[in-house]
Formats: C-alpha cells, sequence, structure tokens
C-alpha cells in the first residue's frame, strides 16, 4: 500500500466491520392510530427466497401474501448482465405486493374433538421453474405444496346472436361474464328479463338466422396470478406442527412436531419416513421435545433439531433408518448453583438456524442468541444477551405466559450479523466477527433509530481455544433504552435476513416493516 509520501507503508489488520446504520424502507399493512388489529391478520410466519427476490409471508387467518421486488426491474438490462459489468446496484431493496391465497382451513378433528386453527406456522419456498413459483405452507397439521404462476386469461368472444340486434342489455359479445344470481324457472328460461340473450324481448330478423355462431374460448394477452394446491401432506403428526425445512437436493423435506421429525418426498404425498423419534414407551417419561428442525444448506444428509431442554443435536441420515442416536451434541452446561424454577423453560430453544455456509448453528432461548461452531461442540462461541434484564421479572412472565413465547432468529447473508426479536416492537442486531461490540436496538416503526443505541461489553471470557464472547443488548431492567417500560403485548417475533443484502423484514403484528442498511 503507498502512503502520500510515495513509501511502502504496512497495511493495517483489518478491523471488525463498523455498526450499521439501519434505514426506514417500506411498510406494508401499516396500522391508523387506534385501529384493532383483528387477530386473524397478525403475520405468523415471513421467509425470503433464496434469491431475495420474493417474500412471503403468512397469518393466522390461514393466508399466505406474496411480494416481489422491483428495484431490480427498473435497471437496464438482466442481473446477470450487471454482474458481467461488475454493476453494483446501490439502491435498497423495494418490494411491492405480488398476490395472496388462501392457503388454509380452519378444521375439526372429530376423533379427538379437537380444533385444527388455520395459522401459518412456518413458511418455505422450493426451487422456481419455468417461471412458477413453488412454497411449502403449514398449519399445526397439515403441510400444502403451493405453485403460483403467471396464466393468461381466457375469455368467451363471438357469441352466437349477433350484439347489433340485442336490445336493452348492451353487447353480449362481452369478455366480462356477471356473477349475480339467475332465477331459474321451469321450463329453463331465467327471471331476469334484463338477460335478454334468453328472452323474448330479442328481435329476430325475418327468416331467423342464416348460420349459427357458437361461442369461441380465446387467450387474451391479460395475465393473472394462479395459485394452484399441488400436493397435500396430512395425517402423519400426532402434535402440533414447528418446523419444516427443505433439503438442498430439491427433492425432499423434513416436517417436525414434538415428538418426532418425518421426510417427505415433494413429489409423494401419501407416505411420510420417520426419522427422528423422541417418544418413550411410558409418556410419564417424557422430559423434552423437539421444538425446531433444519436441514444443513449444503449438505443433503446432515439436519439439527433443537430440544426444549436447550439442546441441539446433529444428525447424519447415512449412519441408520431411524435416526434416534445423534452424530453430534451442542449444550452449555449450566452454572453451578443456578438452577431455578425457570431454569428449563429459559433453556427451551424457540428457533434455530445454519449460517449460510453450513458451518454455524445460531440458535434462540428466551434469554438469549447463541452462535455454535459445528466443529465444537463445547459450548456455543458466542452468546448475546437480549432479555437478561427480564430476569426479575421471570414470576410475572410466568404469570402472564409471556416467558412461553417464540422469538425468531436470522443471520445475515454473509454471517457477520444476528438478528432476533424481543418486547415492544424492539428487534436486536449484533455482531458476531471477531472482535466486534455491534449491538443495535431498533424499533419496529418509521424510525427505527428512535431507540439509542445501546452500548454493549464483553462480560465474560472463557479461556478456550475459541474466546467465547457474552454481549448485552439493553440491559436497565424493566425499562426500555428510551426509559420506556416494556411493553409485553407488543412482541416482535418473526423475522427474516435478506439473503444477499443487509435488509431485513420483521412483522409488528399485523404490519409487515422493511428496513435496510
Amino acid at each position: 500500500m503507498n502512503g502520500g509520501d510515495g513509501g511502502d507503508v504496512a497495511a493495517a489488520p483489518a478491523g471488525p466491520p463498523p455498526p450499521l446504520e439501519w434505514k426506514f424502507s417500506q411498510v406494508f399493512g401499516e396500522r391508523t392510530a387506534g385501529e384493532e388489529v383483528q387477530e386473524v391478520d397478525i403475520i405468523s410466519a415471513i421467509e425470503f427466497d433464496k434469491t431475495g427476490d420474493h417474500l412471503a409471508t403468512g397469518d393466522r387467518g390461514g393466508r399466505v401474501v406474496l411480494f416481489e421486488r422491483t428495484d431490480t426491474k427498473e435497471n437496464i438490462g438482466s442481473r446477470r448482465e450487471l454482474e458481467r459489468m461488475d454493476y453494483s446496484v446501490s439502491r435498497h431493496p423495494e418490494f411491492r405486493y405480488k398476490t395472496e391465497f388462501q392457503s388454509h382451513e380452519p378444521e375439526f378433528d372429530y376423533l379427538k374433538s379437537l380444533e385444527i386453527e388455520e395459522k401459518i406456522n412456518k413458511i418455505r419456498w422450493c426451487q422456481s421453474s419455468n417461471g412458477a413459483l413453488f412454497l411449502l405452507s403449514t398449519n399445526d397439521k397439515t403441510i400444502k405444496y403451493w405453485k403460483v404462476q403467471e396464466k393468461k386469461v381466457k375469455k368467451i368472444s363471438d357469441m352466437n346472436i349477433d350484439p347489433s340486434r340485442a336490445v336493452g342489455n348492451g353487447s353480449v359479445a362481452s369478455s366480462s361474464v356477471s356473477s349475480s344470481p339467475k332465477q331459474c324457472r321451469a321450463n329453463g328460461g331465467y327471471a331476469d328479463r334484463s338477460l335478454n340473450c334468453l328472452s323474448n324481448d330479442l328481435s329476430f330478423p325475418p327468416g331467423g338466422f342464416s348460420s349459427l355462431r357458437l361461442p369461441v374460448v380465446v387467450t387474451s394477452n391479460e395475465t393473472s396470478l394462479v395459485a394452484r394446491c399441488r400436493r397435500v401432506y396430512a395425517h402423519a403428526h400426532d402434535y402440533h406442527i414447528n418446523s419444516i425445512s427443505n433439503n438442498s437436493d430439491g427433492e425432499t423435506f423434513i416436517s417436525a412436531d414434538d415428538l418426532r421429525i418425518n421426510l417427505w418426498n415433494l413429489e409423494i404425498s401419501n407416505q411420510s419416513f420417520n426419522i427422528v423419534d423422541v417418544k418413550p414407551t411410558n409418556m410419564e417419561d417424557l422430559t423434552e421435545v423437539i421444538t425446531s428442525a433444519e436441514f444443513h444448506p449444503t449438505h443433503c444428509n446432515t439436519l439439527a433439531y433443537s430440544s426444549s431442554k436447550g439442546s441441539i443435536r446433529l444428525v447424519d441420515l447415512r449412519q441408520s433408518a431411524l435416526c434416534d442416536s445423534h452424530s453430534q451434541l451442542f449444550e452449555e452446561q449450566e452454572a453451578p448453583g443456578s438452577r431455578s424454577f425457570f431454569t428449563e423453560i429459559i433453556a427451551s430453544i424457540s428457533d434455530i438456524k445454519f449460517s449460510k455456509d453450513g458451518r454455524y448453528i445460531l440458535s434462540r432461548d428466551y434469554m438469549t442468541l447463541k452462535l455454535w461452531d459445528i466443529n465444537m461442540d463445547s459450548g456455543p462461541v458466542s452468546t448475546f444477551q437480549v432479555h437478561e434484564y427480564l430476569r426479575p421479572k421471570l414470576c410475572d412472565l410466568y404469570e402472564n405466559d409471556s416467558i412461553f413465547d417464540k422469538f425468531e432468529c436470522c443471520l445475515s447473508g454473509d454471517g457477520l450479523r444476528v438478528a432476533t426479536g424481543s418486547y415492544s416492537n424492539l428487534f436486536r442486531v449484533f455482531g458476531c466477527a471477531a472482535g466486534t461490540t455491534e449491538a443495535t436496538t431498533l424499533e419496529a416503526s418509521k424510525n427505527p433509530m428512535r431507540q439509542v443505541q445501546t452500548p454493549s461489553r464483553p462480560s465474560r471470557s472463557l479461556s478456550s481455544s475459541i474466546t467465547r464472547v457474552v454481549r448485552r443488548g439493553s440491559e436497565s431492567p424493566g425499562v426500555d433504552a428510551n426509559g420506556n417500560s416494556f411493553d409485553f403485548t407488543t412482541k416482535l417475533l418473526h423475522l427474516a435476513w435478506h439473503p444477499t443484502e443487509n435488509s431485513i423484514a420483521c412483522a409488528a403484528a399485523n404490519s409487515l416493516y422493511m428496513y435496510y442498511a
């Protein structure tokens, strides 16, 4: 590296990346002041596809809403051409509403006298082909495989009666079809006299028509998005499904409930293989349940699942058909003398995510985010304190069931940062590169940085081959970074990080907020 005087200057070692400054990008479904949120409109799942050009959300009403990216389409040339030119897109990601469809309906299990709600628990994108989008969505019991595709609209034209001779109803060679109910008579006629193509009001020419022209269905240039359910994967889970995950082979996926993980082929909906079963012979001996499961992003034979005891198990499908014995176990030993009534509850892992390269696993329990190196099972390489300030309030949180809230987590595409949600519609972004102290608290609103950046500091360093760092977000007990008391009714449970850019989508009740840095 050349200095200003022309002499050689040794390059300084690269430090950790600077903290990101987050800015508001978009909001969909913003509430007006005082507007009451309908339960069915609350977002319950968010997922970017692998390209980052599409975003899907699911809600408690069983609907799936798709958004597509618009800012890349405005640039001249295809993305491949821009990459060849080393063209950097300076604009932040912008999305627009694409379509929505009803994925699940409320059902009733008559054998168990149990209502099955329509709430979407998870959405996962599958490989797209021929311009069609494919995705999996699940509620508590049933997984569905959806194909969303643009189709050309077909219209009826060239009716068999000359439109110029029709009276009262205008042109009958219309492309639109009336949806109004028609009252039929016993002789097959219509009571509605305005539909005069079949009424006696029509004037026929003397001698009648020389020829009969039948209606013709023609394909117009207009297109509409059609969502079609390709397959339904049902009746394979006795307990509520908490996870679905696609395999990197593009052919299979897993679904997990409290006690079992099943392996499916996308093309076969009437059978699945049970690959993990933690159900004891006597249910009184049950000590832990499965809380989340995910396939490795590149190794099709590897998957990880977490438990309510705070452990993560790595499973190799090549070892045996039934993978009850794990190949690796990741758990942190609790400090002696620290056990309490709430220890097991707050240790339960609510979500796990692999990093893009598959080297790390991010886990979220009630109090912390933990980053695990799959090559080191002695403990997490980093721990990020999210809810440490709530420790004195665990009794209250247990009373109002907030202690059982399941917060999701996500990693950036480059693996340098992690994020998770909290109460009062706050979410936190932590840097996980060596030497960084980045710990930012943001609010899901149009002014995300209204929450001041919280100072972070290593709280302890454990002597090992890899230094384990613990960093904290806002730590004032009972108050947020502005000194306001926390609102446990507004919680940010669901968020997703764009796969290639520093952009986060998060759900605050029925509103979808998007931010970029």
